[in-house]
């Protein structure tokens, strides 16, 4: 009633506040984060390990269930979940609702730094990271070519296309589906490793050791210092097939073995289990994603056009084409919003006409239902 009493007695304040309310309405407008679903983060804590060359029964015993045993002595647990797969373990720990997530993921941080030890020597740090909604692509865009092949387009995507994207404002990072990376492939000859008493802990042992740029001090002298460089990186898949095994060919005749006598070195992909295609030819996926307070419409739209001002510079034979976007879903909710509250607001007049017959007692609701929807925002 006071509201009402101080509206009727001075309505010159009113209009007034009525004006203020609208015009800090439309300027709090354009700060609103646009996205499909509400900012809501899970107190969820995920586990990644790799195991290179494990199956997943000896990832199982080796990782995963010594990392679970040391965990779950964190309080404020609900469940834990793991997946043993060949080469990776995943390990999603969820907390009750009333636990702070980062204190959480920092006792689980300090849990597994203690069984490092335990964990084979080939296992690779495990990385922990909180489970974020919006880690996932709001936008894909495919790169295809018909003369090149996903080595070379994942190459051209990581030297050309990623960085000018992860710039664009708003952006979080860019995934590549599909990607395949060069890597020197050793395709081992059992038959030849067997007739020169070769292992492959041999041959793992030496390419450790031997692919590698150690410093080799300095040279100094009265009128100038150098600094010493043992080149002993192998720039070529051939270069590979001269390195020393070791010495003596198995038979006590003396003589060299080399990585050549007993393995097919060749240069190709990194790892050939995954694939990508679009329209039936290879291809690879470019994944935006943006960060969390950022405006899934704007971010998308930004990377629209710098994927627009990419093709320029692309070769003729290469196509960038946009697979999925989920702001198409965003935009069109958000223009049935706006025909909703216009034919709302018609529908009020329009009743409020036809039973009252007043157009003066119907300015007062027209004028007002605006006022406050622009107010709430």
């Amino acid at each position: 009633m006071i509201l009402s009493d101080i509206s009727v007695k001075r309505p010159v304040f009113a209009t007034v506040i009525s004006l203020m309310l609208v015009a800090f309405g439309i300027i709090s407008f354009g700060d609103i984060p646009v996205r499909e679903l509400p900012d809501v983060d899970p107190p969820v804590v995920g586990v990644r390990t790799n195991y290179p060359g494990a199956s997943a029964a000896v990832v199982e015993t080796r990782v995963t269930q010594i990392i679970e045993s040391v965990i779950a002595g964190v309080p404020g647990i609900a469940t834990i979940e793991s997946t043993s797969r060949d080469g990776s373990s995943n390990i999603t720990v969820e907390f009750m609702l009333d636990r702070d997530i980062d204190a959480g993921a920092n006792d689980i941080r300090d849990r597994v730094s203690r069984v490092l030890n335990n964990l084979p020597d080939e296992v690779e740090p495990p990385e922990i990271a909180k489970a974020d909604n919006d880690t996932q692509p709001i936008i894909w865009f495919n790169l295809t070519s018909e003369v090149m092949d996903v080595l070379q387009l994942t190459d051209y995507a990581e030297r050309n296309i990623v960085d000018r994207l992860s710039v664009v404002d708003g952006v979080s990072a860019v995934n590549i589906g599909g990607q395949r990376r060069y890597a020197v492939r050793v395709h081992l000859d059992r038959q030849a490793m067997a007739a020169r008493g070769v292992t492959v802990a041999d041959i793992e042992a030496v390419m450790r050791s031997e692919n590698v740029e150690l410093p080799a001090g300095r040279v100094e002298s009265i009128e100038r210092d150098t600094i010493v460089r043992l080149n002993r990186e192998y720039a070529r898949a051939q270069d590979f097939e001269t390195m020393v095994i070791r010495q003596g060919n198995g038979d006590g005749n003396g003589g060299f073995v080399r990585l050549g006598d007993v393995a097919r070195v060749e240069l190709g992909a990194e790892r050939q289990r995954r694939t990508f295609r679009s329209n039936g030819q290879p291809a690879i996926g470019l994944g935006i994603i943006k960060q969390s307070t950022g405006n899934t419409l704007a971010v998308a739209e930004a990377a629209k056009a710098e994927i627009e001002r990419l093709k320029e510079t692309l070769p003729e034979s290469m196509q960038l084409l946009t697979a999925y976007d989920s702001s198409i879903f965003i935009d069109r909710a958000i223009s049935e919003v706006y025909f909703t509250l216009t034919v709302s607001m018609a529908l009020v007049v329009l009743v409020l006409y036809l039973f009252l017959g007043n157009i003066k007692t119907v300015v007062v609701p027209a004028v007002t239902v605006p006022v406050c929807i622009v107010a709430s925002f």
